[in-house]
């Protein structure tokens, strides 16, 4: 049985995603098994997901996702190439002998130049160039600059968000030396994150269902059958997030922080830690925070994976390696066969289905799964409904297993 991988945060699940999953089985054939590395409660653009990593989880593998294995935090909340590292490693390590992503380009030849003109120590020694000339250019914009100075408008590419990640995933299958092929679908209806084309339409983004979510509406006719199953009893017992619950519970964490947890975050230097550490003490609002600590180098996403950060307990360099364990969130009996396999292959990666597990893994493993907990617990504070709000929910889940179609 063929295993494609795919990197994904569904916050929510919806209609693109099951057109991805779908052109995907076409590529690679109808019977292969479809691996997700998801981002569990917390995202890469720094926010709280809009439901739970095990209620997104199960969404998934009722819309055709096999099994979904979580992002673990230090990556979920890092820069696009920590992220993408520790993704596709985590999917390498599952068995996935494709990775199959999402671009605008459409085609895998043009992204795999762009990510081997990133690799190059040129092109890092001239976005070091590019910074030190211009203290008020974002890193993004210098690497911008360097690449167009490379591969002329070819770097236009990079100027897209599918396309952004692409690269970075082929990188990582390069850099890692990972025995992978990386295969891409044309992006289809709304970009990523962003307006629908006439706020309509079965391709939704994922940002405007989660705009309707904040207005009240159904999001039931938004999404595929068995996804909207999920997230219509997540609402209705209460385990949807309550976005100024969530913020205020963020906001009371990092007012309680000292100022060396804030110097000891993820890309803490040119004082933006200390920023931050000093709004936090005096804004009224997790908003405020982030526009009194931002800076013009520095993008307001990367302002708030570093609130999120601070707030869970996720310090620099722990999202400089690879994720040491596998977690299960939800499969299917197919997905459950991949897992089995795994069981047989000598030096995997261990496999952690029941939580309690975790504690015969390395000491390392066992830090990691806390720190997944504690984001957990400060996720659940979000919840509408009073008794969702209980802390351990991390120790007590296991992995939902659902029949194929």
């Amino acid at each position: 049985m063929k295993t494609v991988g795919i990197v994904a945060e569904y916050n929510p699940f919806h209609f693109g995603h099951e057109y991805h999953i779908r052109k995907t089985r076409q590529q690679i054939g109808a019977e292969c098994a479809v691996v997700c590395a998801m981002s569990g409660d917390f995202v890469q653009r720094g926010e709280a997901a809009a439901f739970s990593k095990f209620a997104r989880a199960e969404a998934a593998v009722r819309s055709g996702v096999d099994l979904v294995i979580e992002l673990p935090v230090p990556w979920a909340l890092s820069s696009a190439e920590s992220f993408a590292r520790g993704a596709v490693a985590l999917l390498a390590a599952a068995g996935a002998e494709y990775l199959s992503f999402g671009s605008e380009a459409g085609a895998v030849a043009p992204l795999r130049e762009l990510a081997g003109i990133l690799a190059a120590p040129a092109t890092n020694d001239r976005i070091k160039e590019r910074l030190a000339s211009d203290a008020t250019l974002s890193y993004a914009a210098a690497r911008q600059l360097a690449v167009r100075d490379a591969a002329g408008d070819r770097a236009a590419l990079l100027e897209q968000p599918n396309n952004i990640l692409a690269v970075e995933y082929l990188k990582a299958i390069s850099a890692l030396s990972l025995d992978m092929t990386p295969i891409t679908v044309a992006r289809e209806g709304a970009a990523h994150d962003g307006e629908s084309a006439g706020g309509g339409g079965r391709m939704r983004s994922a940002m405007d269902i989660r705009r309707a979510l904040s207005r009240g509406e159904s999001i039931v006719p938004l999404v595929p059958k068995g996804a909207g199953a999920v997230f219509l009893r997540e609402l209705e017992q209460g385990r949807a997030l309550e976005r100024e619950r969530m913020e205020l519970a963020v906001l009371s964490r990092l007012r309680m922080l000292p100022e060396e947890a804030f110097a000891a975050l993820p890309d803490a230097q040119h004082g933006v830690g200390a920023r931050l550490y000093d709004a936090a003490r005096h804004e009224a609002s997790l908003d405020a925070v982030l526009a009194a600590a931002k800076t013009k180098r520095y993008a307001l996403s990367r302002i708030r994976r570093m609130c999120m950060c601070a707030a869970i307990g996720v310090s620099n360099g722990m999202s400089a390696g690879t994720p040491p364990y596998i977690r299960v969130l939800a499969a299917t009996e197919r997905g459950c066969a991949v897992l089995r396999a795994l069981g047989e292959k000598e030096g995997a990666l261990p496999v952690i289905t029941k939580p309690a597990s975790v504690r015969s893994l390395s000491a390392e493993c066992r830090h990691l799964f806390a720190v997944g907990v504690s984001a957990h617990d400060l996720f659940a504070l979000g919840f509408a409904a009073e008794q969702e709000r209980k802390g351990g929910g991390d120790w007590r889940i296991s992995p939902k297993i659902v029949n194929n179609p």
